[in-house]
């Protein structure tokens, strides 16, 4: 097995690419979209080439996203073919059932459902296309774009605050009116009951 952190000089069908997560927040998607359509594709070709997607060689030497799923989505919606990615890890010569077991210990996966429930590995998608909304994933991307939390190397942050804000507002809050939902989650993001997730900046007494 080899870490390696090396760009692919050959571009990967974005189509061919594995997530190693169920779920994504479709107005993310929606956002990642309307930033590719109002932009030439030149701009685009190299925002892609900044923009690497971070992948782990896995059985049948398949790349198993582990960033970047929402642009990926966007990418595929998009009709955009090929992307770079990253090698994080080379995990090709494990078998299938080892592999995804190493991707759960290294925090390289995120198996939960848009209910917040975890799931068996083959519950994971196969395809980008085959990714499930969860509303409140939306919900935490714009929590920190409005400043409720920072961004943070914490793997799989966002889910954390989607969370967080699962267990303490309504899905038909979200769905009926979601600028008013995201009010209150910028008040509770606040709070010392969030202080324990990771890019929390509430207020402090120091």
């Amino acid at each position: 097995m080899m870490t390696q952190r090396e760009p692919l000089l050959n571009p990967v069908p974005v189509s061919d690419l594995r997530p190693t997560q169920i779920t994504v927040g479709m107005r993310e998607v929606a956002l990642k979209r309307q930033m590719i359509r109002s932009q030439s594709a030149r701009k685009t070709g190299a925002f892609l080439g900044s923009h690497m997607v971070p992948v782990v060689r896995g059985p049948k030497k398949r790349n198993y996203v582990t960033d970047h799923h929402h642009l990926a989505r966007a990418l595929i919606e998009e009709g955009v073919r090929d992307v770079l990615v990253t090698v994080v890890s080379d995990l090709s010569g494990l078998d299938k059932e080892a592999f995804f077991v190493v991707l759960d210990n290294r925090g390289w996966m995120h198996p939960f459902d848009e209910n917040g429930r975890r799931q068996a590995y083959d519950a994971i998608p196969k395809t980008m296309a085959e990714l499930v909304d969860d509303p409140y994933r939306s919900m935490a991307g714009e929590l920190r774009r409005q400043g409720g939390f920072a961004k943070d190397t914490t793997p799989f942050s966002e889910f954390l605050w989607a969370d967080f804000l699962r267990r303490r507002i309504t899905p038909d809050a979200v769905a009926k009116d979601f600028d008013k939902a995201m009010k209150e989650a910028l008040r509770m993001s606040k709070g010392k009951d969030a202080d324990y997730l990771p890019g929390w900046c509430g207020p402090t007494t120091d």
